[in-house]
């Protein structure tokens, strides 16, 4: 069953003049690249270790029970070190401010985003309302892992079983 298909409203900014509108690259694809709407003669230069954030010129209207999600690029990650400080980045479905995306340079060379660089995807995802309900600590449903921490169901847990 192929999924639903919902609008999606997007407006552009002065800055985003002469960009190409995003789109999905394939029938398979997730998301929708998103571009460094800056000025054609303000490249922005990123240091290792440095974070940076670009603009998009974009705003979503995203439909209430949605969420957008802001994710890495695999080839600017895989060659660069450059992705998000904040993956996946989330874009309330109330948000109606320009989207825009914050990189870190992890590799070891300054990059440059340049305008029209391919910077980051944007995809689309249904959430669940939730209702939070108080409860005491001693009163949570018990469950194998308990109380166990970070790579407590990993690695570390998998050791100890083969090692007892």
């Amino acid at each position: 069953m192929p999924p639903a298909t919902i609008a999606l409203p997007i407006a552009t900014l002065p800055h985003f003049a002469g960009l190409p509108m995003p789109d999905l690259a394939s029938d398979g694809s997730a998301g929708f690249d998103l571009p460094a709407a800056v000025a054609e003669d303000e490249a922005v230069i990123i240091k290792p270790g440095a974070r940076a954030r670009i603009p998009t010129g974009l705003i979503f209207a995203i439909p209430r029970g949605y969420e957008g999600q802001i994710r890495p690029r695999s080839g600017l990650a895989h060659h660069h070190g450059i992705t998000l400080i904040n993956s996946p980045a989330t874009i309330d479905s109330d948000y109606r401010g320009e989207v825009q995306v914050l990189l870190i340079n992890l590799g070891d060379k300054a990059f440059t985003i340049s305008r029209g660089m391919r910077i980051a995807q944007m995809l689309i995802a249904p959430i669940l309302a939730v209702q939070l309900q108080p409860t005491a600590a001693t009163a949570m449903p018990e469950t194998a892992r308990g109380d166990g921490g970070f790579g407590s169901s990993g690695y570390h847990t998998k050791q100890k079983e083969t090692s007892a």
